[in-house]
């Protein structure tokens, strides 16, 4: 369990059957269809290094989270969405930093993540975390599909 402050989200790793969970509020969150992004394959294969956060009205967030098995080096945040009613208090940032601190305990030096380029809040948010921006990247997830990617360097441990 995570270290915090009475009243803060506790986090936790996921497992497998928190997908149900998550994919019932993605819609709504991000108020527009999105769910088909989370496969169940994401929680059944990822859960060790992905992240719930619930506090007492239930989930409060998640992040998903890769530890690339083709890229040495590389982690890669797929997923991260924290309830309209927790956002601005910090709760994403526990979240990459939790991931961070997976990542580098397994010997990761960056951090990868993509979002679409109407993504506004996302794009300022990976900036203040420190990221590089880069993009819109033209057709990176195919054909007029254009994505921003995000890099961090992680310290080395």
């Amino acid at each position: 369990m995570d270290q915090n402050d009475p009243g803060e989200p506790r986090l936790r790793p996921a497992e497998p059957d928190d997908h149900g969970r998550i994919v019932a509020v993605l819609d709504d969150w991000w108020g527009r269809p999105i769910s088909a992004g989370l496969p169940r394959l994401f929680l059944d294969h990822f859960h060790r290094t992905s992240l719930v956060a619930e506090d007492d009205d239930g989930l409060a967030g998640f992040l998903v989270g890769i530890l690339s098995p083709s890229t040495p080096g590389l982690a890669y945040v797929h997923f991260v969405g924290v309830a309209p009613r927790l956002r601005g208090g910090g709760l994403a940032r526990r979240l990459y930093r939790r991931f961070f601190a997976l990542a580098t305990a397994d010997g990761r030096d960056r951090v990868r993540a993509i979002t679409s380029p109407v993504n506004g809040a996302s794009i300022a948010f990976h900036a203040a975390m420190g990221f590089t921006v880069t993009g819109p990247v033209p057709d990176y997830d195919g054909p007029g599909v254009d994505r921003v990617v995000f890099e961090l360097r992680l310290p080395p441990r």
